[in-house]
């Protein structure tokens, strides 16, 4: 037994490498730690070690767990090939943009991260090119290491090409082995993409070059020396002047979306000569776009939050893409708004957005409507008959079978008599609160929440019309559902009609990969069913209200079951 004199718990996160205040008599033989990082080391698990360690525990303690190991496995995606090959996946691309040109391989990157994910969603899309493999043992009943490398050749089982390491960790929680807790093969795997990959034949061996350091673990994959071929992540990426997330490189490469913008804007620009164009979010696409279908017209981008790196990334791909960058101006970073004299007195007749906003890609779907703020703004310097695109957003909601991603978000309760509200509060559970407490909406991909399924049809909640300054909307819908089952929530999204005549619209629904929907988690799940064949305590339909304010950008939801 530990005698404490005094003992303080901190909620902070174990990134900051100390552990909270614990004065002592003894010290510590018994260490018992809960793993919640996808990549193991993410949330600073090997600084923790190291002072508790350093500071706390005796020589050789008995520790839980006991052991974590990390493996990998070799695979080829198409899915995750497109996560973070832009050069070329945007070759074919019918706009005549080059966002990666060649020689220019690294001006545009994706950010380097190790994609947590369920492989599951995607298991019938990835061909396996190797046995798994180990990577690293991190040993908890020893001080760890900050930096090691692993070296290791790999024998590919199929021919394929390397798009991805897809790697997991398993926990052995005793020191004999009798128990053991594995992060595969269906809760999250972590997978690695870098590039077009390598391509490989059977047989045929492939070098790895593995590194961890505090935070995280890299590779370097290298195929037959002769071929020269490198597949590399998380090395050296700082020469790359814009780094995006895996999905907004899958975006800009998508094929179908570039055409939505291309016909858009070409439909737009007819109707305007010498048009004066303002680029309202931080979409470099939308810019190259616009100075590659109309010479003549004079672009000014906001970028709000790439500022000086979007201008620098413009200079650059410009000659590639055959115009002049006298014709865009960037916004100055000390600006917050525009006036006539920074447009020359001249009044601004297309007003554009994805919209995309830097650095916020995990935000929920409504704050994109940031778009329609900063048209509220720049009110005063649109002209009569200003065109927008988009030039609305139709809030849609889905009732959802939710089964995993409820159960992950429950409130723990008393267990073994302790009171875990302030993990509740802290991790934001959602399912199980006691009334009247409401969970938040969160943003997530449905498409890579477990099992799901959808009760009903998607239905239209409410309307925003961007051809009008910023307003409070309200929106009210009756839904019956069409399939039996069990509701956990309701997913959320925008689609953005980009033209007047609704003609072109972008969804961004659970069936679009690339978005993340809102979600709102029920506090407790509903049997619902369908009129033909329900049974006793199932609900047919519910209502639907939601209520959005200007002043805070929150989105307000009540639901009633019938």
């Amino acid at each position: 037994m530990v005698w404490k004199e005094r003992l303080r718990l901190s909620t902070s996160a174990l990134t900051s490498s100390k552990l909270a205040w614990i004065f002592l008599h003894v010290q510590i033989f018994l260490w018992v730690s809960e793993i919640l990082d996808s990549e193991l080391l993410g949330e600073g698990l090997i600084p923790t070690l190291q002072h508790a360690h350093d500071e706390l525990l005796v020589e050789n303690p008995q520790t839980v767990p006991y052991r974590a190991t990390t493996y990998g496995q070799l695979v080829e995606s198409t899915f995750l090939w497109k996560l973070h090959d832009l050069q070329n996946n945007e070759a074919e691309a019918c706009d005549g943009i080059h966002l990666v040109p060649s020689g220019l391989g690294s001006i545009l990157g994706v950010k380097p991260q190790q994609y947590a994910m369920h492989c599951d969603a995607i298991k019938d899309e990835i061909k396996l090119l190797s046995e798994p493999f180990k990577i690293f043992e991190f040993d908890f009943w020893k001080r760890p290491d900050s930096h090691r490398e692993y070296e290791l050749n790999i024998k590919a089982t199929n021919d394929g090409r390397v798009n991805a390491v897809v790697s997991w960790w398993t926990l052995q929680l005793d020191c004999e082995g009798n128990f053991f807790y594995s992060t595969a093969p269906r809760w999250i795997s972590s997978s690695i993409d870098a590039g077009k990959g390598i391509s490989v034949f059977k047989d045929e061996e492939v070098y790895l070059h593995a590194v961890h350091s505090d935070t995280s673990i890299s590779y370097n994959l290298k195929a037959h020396a002769s071929r020269n071929e490198v597949m590399q992540y998380g090395f050296d990426t700082w020469d790359l002047q814009l780094i995006l997330s895996p999905e907004r490189i899958a975006i800009y490469g998508d094929n179908e979306w570039r055409h939505s913008m291309l016909k858009t804007l070409r439909n737009a620009l007819q109707e305007r000569v010498n048009s004066l164009c303002i680029v309202a979010d931080d979409s470099v696409f939308l810019t190259l776009l616009v100075a590659h279908l109309s010479r003549t017209s004079h672009i000014i981008s906001m970028f709000p939050g790439l500022r000086d790196k979007g201008a620098q990334y413009l200079q650059a791909v410009a000659n590639a893409n055959g115009f002049s960058i006298d014709h865009v101006t960037v916004l100055e970073k000390r600006k917050t708004y525009l006036t006539l004299d920074d447009t020359h007195q001249k009044k601004v007749d297309l007003l554009i957005g994805e919209p995309f906003y830097y650095g916020l890609d995990g935000m929920l779907p409504w704050q994109n409507l940031r778009f329609w703020k900063e048209r509220t703004v720049l009110d005063h310097v649109l002209s009569e008959d200003v065109l927008i695109m988009p030039c609305k957003g139709i809030l849609k909601a889905c009732a959802m079978s939710l089964p995993d991603l409820w159960n992950s978000r429950r409130c723990l309760s008393k267990i073994e008599g302790f009171d875990h509200s302030l993990v509740n509060t802290t991790l934001g559970a959602c399912g199980e609160l006691p009334a009247p407490e409401e969970g938040p909406c969160l943003p997530f991909y449905v498409w890579q929440c477990g099992e799901i399924k959808e009760l009903g049809q998607k239905f239209e909640v409410m309307e925003f019309d961007f051809s009008k300054p910023i307003a409070p909307c309200y929106g009210k819908a009756q839904v019956d559902f069409t399939v039996s089952g069990i509701c956990h929530g309701f997913a959320l999204w925008i689609d953005w009609v980009m033209d007047s005549e609704n003609s072109i619209v972008v969804s961004t629904g659970p069936d679009k990969r690339y978005w993340k929907q809102g979600v709102k988690l029920l506090a407790h799940p509903v049997a619902v069913g369908i009129n033909e064949s329900r049974n006793v305590g199932e609900h047919t339909s519910m209502v639907f209200e939601a209520s959005f304010d200007p002043s805070n950008g929150e989105l307000t939801i009540r639901h009633d079951f019938l």
